[in-house]
């Protein structure tokens, strides 16, 4: 059993996800957001309390915008996800875990150094240009046990 339950659908749609925002940071990079979208299915508060599935992550909406930006603004992710990309899918929803990743649910580019918080969350480290944020200390304690 896998950290979540999920389909064949769900491992196609969370590769083509992890090729789109991290394809330039190789497959370590994409793992890292294989991890966030993991990590967000298993945390039961703030704003993931009803995401449930791969595809309520995935397609999940906060203030009128898709919360990954490839979804809007990306035609990489509409892209037939290749079987690398698949393997590593897998891999995140099976087991796979690391630092910086390893508890985030959340990630961004700034285009410049890494803030020590963003929206409150404390820095959990940088790979590559993608800064990595896990939950302030006891605030989502779902997250730490998936």
């Amino acid at each position: 059993m896998g950290r979540i339950a999920y389909r064949d659908a769900d491992v196609d749609l969370m590769a083509r996800m992890m090729r789109a925002e991290a394809e330039g940071e190789g497959k370590q990079g994409m793992l890292y957001v294989g991890n966030v979208i993991v990590n967000r299915v298993v945390a039961d508060c703030g704003d993931f309390v009803e995401l449930r599935t791969v595809d309520d992550v995935i397609f999940h909406v906060q203030g009128g915008n898709y919360s990954f930006e490839a979804v809007q603004k990306g035609n990489m992710f509409y892209q037939r996800a290749r079987e690398m990309e698949k393997k590593l899918a897998r891999q995140t929803l099976e087991s796979w875990r690391n630092h910086p990743a390893k508890y985030a649910l959340w990630y961004f580019n700034p285009y410049a150094p890494c803030p020590p918080t963003w929206y409150d969350q404390p820095f959990s480290g940088q790979f590559m240009q993608h800064c990595f944020y896990e939950p302030a200390p006891g605030t989502c304690e779902s997250v730490y046990m998936g």
